[in-house]
């Protein structure tokens, strides 16, 4: 659990009515408003509370700060706790900031890939109208979250602080934008040869070489980037602050403009954050729609001004046209200068009234051609069906898969069922479905049920994972949602199996057991429904006789054949003995036909395995010796072709050669894109991992060798393993056509 201060630059831009208005906007998103808190407010709906304390705020006119306390309190991902912790966590918070007596609203949010609670505290007292301003407020509040994790069970979290305030604000940026920040692109690629110098000499050295320069600004020192951009050098580490610096090497010594020249290697570029998948191209299109964007607002920006212009000039014309008719009209002057004075009245009323539809069209076409990062981009158009963007948001660094009760598995993702209705995108790349019974999140490799989802709703997200993933399915979180799955799983009958051996042999448990059940309704029914049989077997004993002997011949008669039309009384001659000496009769099904007893049937005789042909049979020799190996290699030569024996099956290659051609022929209209060309066997080796594509269903791994990209065809659970390593990962092709990384890959 996270608490953090939401603070506003200026005092005079903060709104509580605004800030509330933002909280309860639901943004056409079923998830996003929960439950809504009124705390300390004599009114119980939520507009006259609001007015309640702009009213209280408005009484005191002494403060100058800003009278609005905005907090927010996040929990781990995966963790959905019960409304009665979420009230608890709410009020022991604001009362250890000392605002339990303070006017407040809370509201939670479960739209994102967290749940959060947004609060908007009235920071004035509404009985003594003073303002509160709790003093290191942030100690408070990680003292308090880390007691109430403790209580409730909760996720810990380390709440001491292990960034200064430059570095939270570039991580925030990072997170939320998708841009790469200044320092911490200097922190990665910088740090550890900065950290190596032993002199000024050495760490202008070093700067220099990836186009930075460091100098003083203030009482302090500041690095520059040459395209622009300074942040201060404590920031990137309390070590470069200037006390220590000089404590190190002495005096600050700047760097000479005739010293020797520095060949600079790299240089910081503003951009995306790095990630496991290739986004040059969606960058490109993304720098695109921004430059569009902003042509397409000047254009239109011209537009309306000219027919603001235009209604403004038609008004003066007509301003003019009645000064020349009343100046024609002969009479008193005071009547002439009334129609004066209206006539006035009205141009100006137009030309205010031209403004304001002016400013209305202006404000729309803002937010129309409103400039997006990267992250947003790519969040919105992975909520309009773009599969490549909603790839490129799971595969950010800050990404992460779904936690807690959750359902998935390793397959083709394919994607979901049409009767499902999108909700949202987060910018982790959860998609949440609506759903009857609550929200469905879609993290690609796993599916997350809404907290207290039903036996219906869990049925529902099988039924999708099992379309997604096939057959087997790994199921994670409690030990009670674990129970509630398996039982829907044998409840809609559904083909699968779980991974987990424990659960597996608790499904199927519960599988006999129902099976069981039925089977017994089942005969119970035929009993009730039989029992005119009784009936007639009663008069059959009373026909029989006094000994009973023909009456138990004809009931075991009926008992073998399953019959019971009355054969055996119409005969008459049914001998009592050949069923009194075979006791424990079997049941229907129990044992084979009569025309397979005693004997052994022929394989090709059995109705599930047949044989047309003896040439397609695996030999001994056909199977490699790493077979035996604990983590075996990827063989395909066991594999064999339904056309004939001997035929090894291999990848397609079409898809391959399909996405070679259209990367060629984007290269030859002047694209910046490496020559692409097919792997083949004689390629073993070391290569660079450039990505995976998926054409026609068909994994392709890029694998780069100098300028050259080489395009692999790969299976499914290939391409899945390859998914957690690095764009730009050293990787290595063995000659039996497997991919293997070396080390562990950012």
């Amino acid at each position: 659990m996270i608490s953090k201060r939401v603070a506003m630059n200026s005092a005079a831009k903060s709104s509580f009515a605004g800030l509330v208005s933002y909280m309860t906007d639901a943004q056409d998103k079923n998830t996003r408003v929960g439950e809504v808190r009124l705390t300390n407010c004599a009114s119980e709906e939520l507009e006259w509370a609001v007015r309640e304390v702009q009213a209280t705020q408005q009484q005191n006119t002494r403060a100058t700060g800003d009278k609005t306390y905005h907090l927010l309190i996040s929990f781990a991902p995966g963790e959905s706790p019960s409304p009665e912790i979420l009230r608890d966590v709410e009020g022991r918070i604001c009362a250890a900031m000392g605002y339990a007596e303070h006017q407040r609203i809370s509201v939670i949010h479960s739209d994102t890939d967290v749940l959060h609670i947004h609060i908007a505290i009235n920071k004035i007292h509404p009985e003594r109208l003073t303002m509160h301003e709790p003093y290191r407020d942030f100690y408070i509040r990680a003292q308090i979250c880390a007691r109430l994790e403790i209580e409730h069970g909760l996720q810990r979290v380390d709440h001491a602080a292990q960034r200064s305030l430059g570095e939270s604000r570039a991580a925030d940026m990072e997170a939320h934008s998708g841009f790469e920040s200044l320092l911490g692109w200097i922190k990665r690629e910088c740090g550890e040869q900065m950290a190596a110098a032993t002199s000024w000499a050495e760490l202008h050295q070093v700067l220099g070489a990836s186009g930075l320069e460091i100098h003083t600004q203030g009482n302090g020192l500041a690095v520059t980037a040459d395209g622009g951009g300074t942040v201060k050098a404590s920031s990137i580490d309390r070590a470069y602050a200037m006390k220590k610096l000089e404590g190190k090497f002495g005096p600050f010594v700047p760097a000479h403009k005739g010293a020797a020249i520095v060949r600079v290697t790299r240089r910081y570029e503003k951009g995306p954050m790095r990630s496991k998948m290739d986004t040059v191209e969606l960058y490109a299109k993304y720098k695109d729609a921004q430059l569009g964007g902003q042509e397409g607002r000047a254009g239109e920006l011209v537009k309306i001004r000219a027919k603001r212009d235009r209604l403004i000039e038609d008004a003066k014309r007509s301003g003019r046209l009645k000064r020349a008719a009343i100046k024609l009209i002969k009479g008193a002057g005071i009547g002439r200068k009334a129609m004066y004075s209206s006539t006035s009245s009205t141009l100006k009323g137009d030309i205010e009234n031209i403004n304001k539809q002016y400013l209305k069209e202006r404000g729309a076409l803002t937010e129309k051609f409103q400039r997006q990062t990267w992250a947003d981009w790519l969040q919105s158009h992975a909520k309009a069906g773009d599969q490549e963007a909603l790839q490129a948001l799971r595969a950010r660094a800050s990404a992460q898969s779904l936690k807690g009760n959750t359902v998935g598995g390793e397959g083709v993702h394919s994607p979901p069922a049409a009767g499902l209705k999108q909700d949202s995108v987060t910018k982790r790349g959860t998609v949440i479905y609506r759903t009857d019974a609550g929200p469905l999140r879609d993290g690609g490799a796993r599916l997350k049920p809404a907290p207290g989802a039903d036996q219906g709703a869990l049925q529902e997200a099988l039924k999708m994972a099992l379309r997604r993933y096939g057959k087997k399915i790994h199921v994670g979180g409690t030990a009670a949602f674990r129970e509630q799955i398996a039982q829907a799983a044998v409840a809609a009958k559904l083909p699968i199996t779980f991974d987990d051996p424990a659960l597996e042999r608790r499904r199927q448990q519960l599988f006999r057991t129902t099976t069981k059940g039925s089977k017994h309704e089942q005969r119970t029914g035929r009993s009730a429904a039989g029992d005119n049989t009784a009936d007639r077997r009663a008069n059959d004993r009373q026909h029989a006789g006094a000994d009973g002997r023909a009456a138990t011949g004809v009931s075991r008669a009926r008992t073998w054949d399953g019959l019971g039309d009355g054969r055996a009384e119409a005969t008459g001659n049914v001998p009592v003995s050949r069923f009194t000496h075979k006791p424990n009769i079997a049941g229907i099904g129990r044992k084979p036909p009569p025309l397979s007893q005693n004997r052994l049937r022929g394989l090709s005789e059995l109705g599930l395995v047949r044989i047309d042909g003896g040439g397609a049979v695996l030999l001994p020799g056909h199977v490699p010796g790493v077979l035996d190996k604990q983590k075996t290699e990827r063989v395909a030569s066991v594999r064999r072709d339904d056309s004939g024996a001997g035929q090894r099956v291999n990848i397609s290659t079409t898809a391959a050669d399909k996405y070679i051609a259209e990367r060629e022929q984007k290269r030859a209209l002047g694209l910046d894109i490496s020559k692409h060309s097919r792997y083949t066997s004689s390629l073993v080796g070391a290569a660079v991992f450039a990505g995976i594509r998926q054409i026609e269903g068909q994994a392709l791994a890029l694998l780069k060798r100098g300028e050259e990209v080489l395009v692999m065809p790969i299976g499914d659970g290939e391409a899945q393993r390859l998914k957690r390593v690095a764009i730009g990962a050293a990787v290595t092709v063995t000659p039996l056509g497997s991919i293997k990384s070396k080390g562990r890959s950012r």
